[in-house]
């Protein structure tokens, strides 16, 4: 009997620990796999079921989030503009019309707040009216052709040939260089940069190179060596006094005279002065090496403007380091920033009439500041000022429609 008992309590031990050993290698490996859920046997424990249980619970969380980050996204437009109308132009973009007081006079303005955390098919891109730069449109052409939701008047230009006077890239094409070094917007696949954008271009031949001054801009000095790209057009500019043009088609130089020159499709036309170029000889291998400073690693667009509005959360209005004095005083205004959270602000209000008097650069930048932009810069305006929403221009420039433009800043969505 006292053997029987020993037998089955020896048993019964045996059992219990047993138990004991399953659940909590139950409990270490259901731990372990909360750690690390892409890991699918631990310990050499198989348990597929509890993975694939994990990634269902997280892949439903992700979808929650996004839901709820939409909510708070509407939840804080209406706080933000509350009393304002408000409209909703797709999902994490917004269109709010406002009027502000100044000196006891009104202001309209047009808001248009973004979240690209919010619609990551969000796309802001500057377009050009043609494909090449010596051509205007109206903003409601550029915008249907590029099939945008939001289209805003872009960089200042010569109004007499439609080209940008600043940085501008598309889809990583540089089209022109900067202008007096004015700040620009970087914009990337994740989020927005701002700075001064200086150029940093040159042509190497052996073991020399030449300066260039700028790509595809007119000439501001008599002394500057220009690239003209394909992008300017068919054909270049006229040669300045005691000047030269050199050919370059497929990375060798084809020609050189002092004549206005076609652009070769493969190549570029240098125009400068004739003892800069003159080292450059017929057959001569050439290459152009051409980068922004800052170097923006990855940008996708570039769009200049001026002055700055904000700079690192502080206002910052820097017209006479950037040359445009000329711009100061109550005007019509388009301005664009960001926030530090990756929402996309742009700005117009109407001037020049009793009911809408416009704004100075000082009071621009103060509202990108209370709009929460960590960095913000004034975009051409006057009668340049047009803002064209879901399908029709929302704000009321001086010409019905907008004048014609040389570029334009928009909002679109991936299919």
């Amino acid at each position: 009997m006292d053997t029987i008992y020993s037998t089955l309590n020896r048993a019964r031990f045996l059992i219990l620990c047993a138990n004991v050993v399953l659940v909590a290698s139950f409990i270490f490996s259901q731990n372990s796999f909360v750690l690390a859920d892409n890991i699918k046997i631990v310990n050499g424990i198989v348990s597929p079921p509890l993975v694939n249980s994990i990634k269902i619970e997280r892949t439903l969380d992700k979808i929650e989030m996004k839901e709820q980050s939409e909510e708070e996204f509407n939840a804080y437009i209406n706080r933000k503009y509350a009393n304002c109308r408000i409209k909703t132009v797709t999902k994490g973009v917004k269109h709010i019309k406002l009027v502000r007081y100044y000196q006891g006079r009104p202001v309209r303005l047009n808001v248009i707040e973004a979240d690209l955390n919010v619609n990551p098919k969000i796309k802001v891109e500057p377009v050009i009216a043609s494909t090449t730069l010596s051509h205007k449109a109206s903003i409601t052409a550029m915008a249907r052709r590029n099939k945008s939701l939001v289209a805003v008047n872009g960089a200042f230009f010569l109004p007499q040939t439609g080209c940008p006077l600043g940085t501008m890239m598309v889809d990583k094409k540089l089209y022109t260089g900067p202008v007096f070094n004015r700040v620009a917007m970087g914009i990337f696949g994740d989020g927005f940069k701002m700075d001064k954008v200086q150029l940093n271009a040159s042509v190497k031949h052996g073991w020399n190179s030449i300066k260039i001054d700028n790509i595809n801009q007119p000439r501001m000095s008599v002394g500057f060596t220009l690239c003209y790209t394909p992008l300017w057009g068919k054909v270049t500019p006229a040669t300045p006094k005691n000047g030269r043009q050199v050919i370059v088609s497929g990375g060798k130089v084809t020609a050189i005279g002092v004549s206005r020159s076609a652009i070769p499709a493969d190549g570029y036309v240098l125009v400068g002065p004739a003892n800069k170029l003159s080292e450059l000889k017929i057959n001569d291998r050439v290459s152009l090496d051409v980068k922004t400073l800052p170097e923006w690693e990855n940008v996708n667009h570039i769009i200049s403007g001026g002055p700055y509005l904000v700079r690192n959360g502080q206002v910052y209005v820097d017209i006479q380091d950037e040359k445009l004095l000329s711009i100061d005083g109550r005007n019509p205004r388009t301005a664009i920033g960001y926030t530090k959270d990756n929402k996309f602000i742009i700005v117009t209000a109407d001037g020049r009439e009793g009911s809408s008097i416009g704004l100075t650069l000082k009071e621009l930048a103060y509202y990108m500041q209370k709009l929460g932009c960590v960095n913000a810069m004034n975009l051409d305006g006057g009668g340049s000022t047009v803002m064209y929403v879901s399908g029709a221009v929302t704000n009321r420039p001086p010409v019905q429609g907008g004048i014609a433009l040389s570029n334009a800043l928009t909002i679109s969505e991936r299919d």
